[in-house]
């Protein structure tokens, strides 16, 4: 089977009928039928059966082809005993860490400990190791010498080449080595993992399985036949100038200046074929050319060869004309095939149509997974986001190219979750994906999108040759709030407020039917120099489509607002920039409940930035661009401190800061000062938030960090339950605690990948006040 063939789901291959829950058991196995498994999918996650979870797709799809197929969900890592639950699986292990990655879902940007998990019975933490891929795997390898081993899932996405690691301050190996897998997947997979069975399941040998785009595995040399690019005649990043001795006379530095510069650390001696080094490939043999980025042991030592390779790697991301990538370990070839083909309408439809549970597994019991409770109402329309910002990842895994469901499909989902989902009150909580309004939106010529090399195709203006029309998700959004048994449609993933003005058509729908009293965005910065850094539009288009959205509220009778996130110290920005926020957000009203540091997430391009202080939108070269990195506790929290001007305990640090600046006029008890002057005695009490100006906007916080004036808020995954203030009287007042009709039952918020890392329950907010009275608000759904 080719892997750009589609995925057969029309008729069920034959096997098996579809199990209630893909077995967890030998117990259930039994009950099934079953003597063995053909893969068993290990998972840092609780078992959800529900198209939100990776494990619960993968498994279904491969169900729907006849396979059978196990889960091993949450397994105890300290032995082997746990892996060998359902025995040996007759072709291959697949392994993932779940929704999230296990090194962002355990620790907080400071690089502390959470005491929870989401993803969890109870919610509770600790139940999965540090770097679950790595352990997982090797622990298979262990029990199963000789059984194969398949990773994939966003941690091992965005480990498939050697990677910064922000946890250990390191640059480390492919996640595929330090696994002892076989064969890693990157992106979704359902594509690579159906061909991969189908032909493991012919008898091929897995060790012959080379052409699977979306994949990635370890070789010892260059195949015959392949062209071999060397990445620095596509980019040249120049010799390395040696760091100056600060003891030496001027004539010795004169004389140093004057020497050859060092070139790139030597890499290892490896003996392979001789093979051709050409700067330009002639398309016919694009296919069977590969792109050599620097060793392992070269982006190891050299930060600027390590921005380099990402560069390279971002600009061979399109399917349309990525190559193929190789680095070298030591004496291995760490080889990755092209992305994988974006999937078809039909076979997102086949995917989200499949007989999952829609509940987490029976052996859970009454226990509350809240990352199921939070999506169990949702659905997810398409797959992608073609946004570009440098600090996120889902373009790394999930691509830029949009992947949409078509309607018919989306609505059966919804009649789907009306009929059988227990707890369903009429309130569809999200029809969305990794961007609320990206559905059906692509290049309008199918040669200039497969040619493409840009990174974004909003920044840092909107690509003419975008289609921007929304009507389709204008037509989406009104038939589903027309089926009989739906009351509410809200709309929970965050707009992306630059497309939406090109629609001023869909900024209507959303603000007259599917906003529950509050919208997120994310400006994240309004400084140039963070926004460049990050790729997002300027401040221009927030104000653009603030403006759009208070008229169509008011022309609805209602009283909304928006939820604006920021981002502190994030690559790029600088005292000042943070500074600038600071009074922004005093002037408009908003105060964050919620701040969240940047993280450097493996493989990002903000990352990059992080580790090397040069920029990779740019090409790399010793001299290029450097980029500002705030970086040290210190400095990474009096960014934070900016964003929580309000909060008293971070008055001294802040009044430190501006004196250092020359910015001590904004010291003082005035309304035009950012911090007054004094500073309360005895333990820290809420500050009490003033009466905000009728008409102002007021969000609330959210991740990573959002903005509101005086009321607290829920997480990162949802809108807060904001309240209006005592200068608005008789304003209505969605609350999380008492959902209206706009708004599902109260839920705990998730962290995921993509739109943050709301706070733990310890770090839970008390209701906004007013001068008369105030009243307490829960975390509200996502």
């Amino acid at each position: 089977m080719s892997d750009s063939a589609l995925l057969s789901h029309t008729a069920r291959a034959a096997g098996p009928p579809p199990a209630p829950f893909l077995p967890a058991s030998r117990a259930e196995m039994r009950a099934l039928g079953w003597d063995e498994c053909d893969v068993i999918i290990v998972t840092g996650d609780a078992y959800v059966d529900h198209p939100s979870f990776g494990m619960a797709i993968v498994g279904r799809v491969l169900e729907a082809q006849g396979f059978k197929v196990g889960i091993i969900a949450q397994p105890d890592w300290r032995s082997t005993e746990d892996f060998g639950r359902l025995g040996a699986p007759r072709l291959f292990f697949g392994v993932t860490g779940g929704n999230m990655d296990s090194m962002v879902n355990r620790y907080t940007s400071d690089r502390r400990v959470r005491s929870d998990d989401a993803y969890t019975p109870g919610g509770a933490g600790g139940k999965r190791p540090d770097r679950c891929v790595i352990v997982y795997s090797q622990r298979i390898r262990e029990a199963f010498k000789s059984v194969p081993i398949v990773i994939g899932g966003i941690e091992a996405s965005l480990r498939r080449i050697a990677h910064f690691d922000y946890w250990s301050d390191q640059v480390r190996r492919s996640v595929l080595i330090d696994a002892q897998a076989d064969m890693l997947m990157y992106g979704n997979a359902e594509r690579q993992v159906v061909a991969l069975a189908q032909r493991l399941d012919s008898g091929e040998p897995l060790s012959d399985i080379a052409d699977l785009r979306g994949t990635a595995f370890l070789r010892r040399a260059v195949p015959e036949g392949w062209i071999e690019i060397d990445s620095t005649e596509l980019d040249t990043p120049g010799p390395l100038a040696p760091p100056p001795d600060p003891y030496a006379s001027e004539e010795q530095r004169s004389a140093a200046q004057r020497r050859p510069a060092a070139g790139p650390p030597a890499e290892p001696e490896v003996r392979h074929q001789v093979v051709r080094f050409l700067r330009k490939v002639p398309n016919a043999q694009r296919e069977r050319s590969v792109i050599r980025l620097p060793s392992f042991e070269q982006v190891a030592k050299d930060p600027v060869l390590y921005a380099h390779a990402s560069r390279i790697l971002h600009l061979e991301s399109n399917p349309g004309n990525a190559r193929a990538l190789l680095q070298r370990h030591g004496n291995t070839e760490v080889w990755l095939n092209p992305p994988p083909v974006p999937l078809a309408t039909e076979d997102m439809d086949a995917i989200y149509e499949l007989p999952y549970a829609r509940r987490p597994h029976p052996s859970y019991g009454n226990a509350r997974i809240p990352a199921y409770h939070m999506i169990r109402f949702s659905v997810a329309i398409q797959r992608g986001c073609f946004g570009g910002c440098t600090f996120c990842s889902i373009t790394e895994h999930e691509g830029r190219i949009i992947q949409s469901r078509s309607e018919d499909s989306v609505i059966r989902e919804i009649e789907t979750i009306r009929d059988s989902v227990p707890g369903f009150t009429g309130v569809i909580s999200d029809l969305g994906g990794p961007t609320a309004n990206m559905y059906r939106l692509h290049c309008k010529s199918p040669a200039i999108e497969s040619a493409c090399r840009r990174p974004s195709c909003v920044y840092p203006g909107v690509c003419p040759n975008l289609n921007t029309d929304h009507t389709p998700l204008i037509n989406l959004y009104r038939r589903a709030r027309g089926l009989k048994g739906v009351k509410k449609v809200l709309i929970a993933s965050g707009v992306r407020y630059d497309l939406a003005v090109e629609s001023p058509e869909y900024v209507k729908e959303l603000a007259a039917h599917h906003t529950g009293g509050y919208l997120k965005i994310a400006p994240e910065a309004i400084g140039d120099g963070p926004l460049s850094k990050m790729m997002k539009p300027g401040v221009g288009a927030y104000y653009k489509f603030k403006e759009l959205f208070d008229r169509y509220s008011k022309a609805a009778g209602k009283e909304q607002y928006l939820i604006p996130y920021f981002i502190a110290a994030h690559p790029g920005t600088t005292d000042a920039d943070m500074l600038e926020l600071a009074v922004w957000l005093k002037k408009n009203g908003f105060r964050a409940d919620q701040v969240q540091a940047f993280l450097p997430s493996p493989m990002a391009t903000a990352t990059a930035m992080y580790h090397s202080g040069k920029n990779p939108l740019k090409k790399i070269a010793r001299n290029s661009e450097a980029v500002v990195v705030p970086k040290g506790n210190r400095v990474r929290r009096l960014h934070k401190a900016f964003l929580r001007y309000h909060d008293s305990e971070n008055w001294p640090l802040l009044r430190e800061a501006l004196k250092r600046m020359g910015r001590a006029d904004l010291i003082g008890n005035g309304k035009h000062h950012l911090v007054p002057a004094y500073q309360p005695i005895g333990p820290r009490s809420p500050t009490r938030p003033s009466a905000a100006r009728p008409g102002a906007a007021r969000p609330s916080a959210a991740q990573p960090s959002a903005a509101q004036p005086s009321a607290a808020q829920p997480s990162a995954a949802q809108p807060s339950a904001a309240q209006p203030s005592a200068a608005q009287p008789g304003a209505a007042r969605p609350s999380a605690a008492q959902p209206s009709a706009a708004q599902p039952s109260a839920a705990r918020p998730f962290r995921t990948q993509h739109t943050g890392l709301p706070k733990s329950g310890s770090d839970r907010v008390s209701g906004p006040r007013s001068r008369s009275k105030s009243r307490g608000v829960s975390r509200g759904p996502a």
